[in-house]
């Protein structure tokens, strides 16, 4: 029972000195700059990009389909 006490304030001393550490300050900042660098990309969601490649598939076959017609028409 004693090391169990013992094992539980060490770990409440170590997280205090965490959360009062720099390297807790750095992650923070280091997680504002990253959000920061992938904002500024112009990205798409998986969802959005799935879409347009739908899109995309239905343009190209109707694209297809309107080559057909006009070489028949040619002939």
């Amino acid at each position: 029972m004693l090391k169990k006490k013992l094992f539980e304030e060490v770990s409440a001393r170590l997280s205090e000195v965490m959360a009062a550490s720099p390297a807790k300050d750095i992650e923070k900042n280091l997680k504002a700059v990253l959000a920061g660098g992938l904002a500024k990309l112009d990205l798409v969601t998986r969802e959005e990009f799935d879409v347009q490649a739908q899109v995309l598939a239905q343009t190209r076959e109707q694209l297809q389909a309107l080559e057909q017609r006009l070489t028949k028409l040619e002939d």
